[in-house]
């Protein structure tokens, strides 16, 4: 059950009812999505360890940035922010980290894989938002970007 805030923002409970419930979900995602950028970070091996192991690093930080900023999009709306681990992974839609992944090249793989879908995710509640609230709607839009970016980095360590 989501807990509701008293707020005098300009939109019906409703509206910021849905609002919370994807924001949440998007936050169990982005959780789920740094932590597997961190299980990358702490674990590749091999070749150009020391390129991958700091560009898992820097990507994982900016997620850390988007779990904060989420979650306080969900204060701002009056809401809950669910922003626990456990309540992470009992609502990430995201595939299970491969555990055997050890070369930098499988984890950049395993990271670009969920990294795309993220982003497909990503683009489905922007479509939810642009019809509900245009702030909401601008900070999903600035996620979808950095993280696409993110994805052309990760996916430039495997082509060629």
């Amino acid at each position: 059950m989501t807990t509701t805030f008293q707020t005098n923002l300009q939109l019906d409970a409703q509206t910021r009812a849905q609002l919370v419930d994807m924001l949440n979900m998007a936050l169990a995602e982005t959780s789920d999505l740094y932590f597997m950028t961190k299980q990358a970070h702490w674990n590749v091996r091999g070749p150009f360890f020391f390129a991958r192991h700091e560009l898992f690093d820097k990507v994982a930080g900016k997620r850390l940035g988007y779990i904060d900023a989420l979650a306080e999009r969900v204060g701002t709306l009056g809401g809950y922010a669910e922003g626990s681990l456990r309540w992470a992974a009992e609502n990430t839609q995201l595939k299970a980290y491969d555990r055997e992944a050890v070369s930098g090249t499988e984890h950049v793989r395993n990271l670009a894989n969920r990294y795309a879908s993220y982003c497909a995710h990503v683009r489905k509640w922007i479509e939810v938002a642009s019809e509900l609230d245009p702030a909401t709607e601008d900070l999903l839009t600035e996620i979808l970007r950095e993280t696409e970016l993110d994805l052309w980095f990760l996916e430039s360590h495997v082509q060629g």
